[in-house]
């Protein structure tokens, strides 16, 4: 009886079409997580004038989300990690994409702040799962692009909101636009439902699936003959639990995943959360307040993709450090500046830097939590640091509502500064950071 060791296997094998394929239908779920997500933010302007209510009146509703994304990260990662990656995602994106459609009924800030708390739960559940099952299709040396490919699709995912919010608000309005950001992703989950299999790497932990993965195992090109037993000797078999993180083997850099996702999401919505009413504040037009959103998510698809191929050379902790870095002195130089007293060009691409550079940071950090836990807990373990991480998201509502109410513009930069500086000290705090890989040949490992 053959014995075949599935980690070593696809640690060492080839990246083959049909696995860049199944990293790409991952990634596709991720964009409308990205965009549901980021909707309520751009449509703020236009529901303050529609309902006559002030800017403040929103935090609340917009904080309801993050803590619905909170729950939804934590109990996500633990789910997929039990039930499986593919189960969990593909629910997750269908139920927030039928929350997102019942959002373009509300006529109320109360029902509007429960929906999008119900719709933060699936939005909350699907990253952690994205991460993990992108990990587990591909190589070791290519975990990080793909991860990162897959959670770049959040920043994407709001760069189509600041896009559709451009062309749909001025036009048809804001119920409009919530209708369309939940139809998309339903439809895309059963278009995905029969396509998109289970991680290899889970399948392999359950004995009775394994007929399921020798056929997986086969449509990526791997000779895996009948009767064949699976193991997956790279790995750590450790029990599913939330207090396994804490254990010696990971508390640390446990701790520092959880302090980088905090301020680092922070800094993510005060961003996305106020960046629109602060143009529009400052003199700006609803086009060109939406299309500030834009500049700030599409900066960070192409800092988060030249991140992750800086980082398969040079590693997580340099890489990763010099993004940091970077926003901190974007953020110092918009903090400085009268932002009312600049041309439209010069502020968005101001935005764009800053805000590209702290996506970069937020999306490359994924393929770093993958790194740092064994599939055995991968999920939970990426679920958990995201988990708190969202409590940032639970703060950023306020912090950016007290930033503008009591500094303007320049105390917002200001608190996004100090934020980022947070997470470069705790990014510099962590051990097991993602080595340089060098290239490796194809192999099937057969034992």
């Amino acid at each position: 009886m053959n014995t075949l060791d599935v980690g070593k296997l696809l640690d060492e094998g080839s990246w083959s079409l049909h696995q860049k394929l199944l990293v790409v239908g991952t990634a596709l779920m991720i964009i409308f997580d990205g965009l549901d997500n980021q909707l309520l933010g751009a449509a703020v302007p236009v529901l303050m004038r529609e309902w006559s209510l002030p800017r403040a009146a929103f935090a609340s509703v917009l904080t309801s989300g993050f803590v619905g994304m909170m729950i939804g990260g934590a109990i996500g990662g633990v789910v997929g990690d039990r039930i499986g990656r593919r189960v969990t995602l593909l629910g997750s994106v269908v139920s927030f994409g039928a929350l997102t459609v019942l959002v373009s009924f509300a006529d109320n800030v109360t029902t509007l702040g429960v929906l999008r708390f119900f719709a933060g739960l699936g939005l909350g559940g699907a990253m952690p799962n994205a991460a993990a099952l992108s990990s587990e299709y591909v190589p070791r040396r290519h975990r990080p692009f793909a991860v990162t490919l897959t959670i770049v699709c959040i920043p994407l995912g709001g760069t189509l909101a600041g896009l559709l919010s451009a062309e749909i608000l001025p036009t048809y309005g804001w119920r409009a636009l919530f209708l369309v950001g939940g139809l998309v992703p339903i439809v895309l989950s059963i278009a995905l439902l029969k396509v998109l299999p289970e991680s290899p790497r889970y399948l392999a932990r359950h004995r009775e699936r394994w007929p399921e993965l020798a056929s997986l195992l086969r449509r990526l090109g791997h000779n895996v003959p009948d009767g064949t037993t699976f193991v997956d000797a790279t790995e750590k078999a450790v029990r599913v639990s939330v207090g396994q993180l804490f254990a010696s083997d990971f508390r640390r850099d446990t701790l520092a995943l959880c302090a980088s996702y905090f301020f680092c999401l922070l800094s993510v919505y005060v961003g996305v959360n106020w960046v629109p009413s602060l143009l529009t504040t400052a003199g700006f037009g609803v086009a060109t307040a939406s299309n500030g959103l834009t500049a700030f998510n599409i900066g960070g698809v192409f800092g988060a993709v030249g991140g992750a191929i800086v980082m398969t050379r040079l590693g997580s902790r340099i890489t990763m450090l010099a993004m940091a870095a970077g926003a901190v002195a974007g953020a110092a130089m918009l903090a400085a500046v009268s932002i009312a007293s600049q041309s439209a060009i010069m502020v968005l691409a101001m935005l764009a830097w800053t805000g590209g550079l702290i996506n970069a940071v937020q999306t490359t950090m994924y393929a770093l939590a993958a790194h740092v836990y064994p599939t055995g807990v991968r999920a939970t373990g990426v679920g958990t640091a995201v988990a708190f991480g969202r409590i940032g998201g639970v703060v950023a509502p306020y912090a950016g509502s007290w930033a503008l109410e009591t500094g303007g513009a320049s105390r917002l930069f200001v608190v996004i500064a100090a934020t980022m500086t947070v997470v470069f000290a705790a990014l510099a705090s962590l051990r097991n950071h993602i080595p340089r890989v060098a290239p490796a040949r194809a192999a099937r490992v057969v034992i």
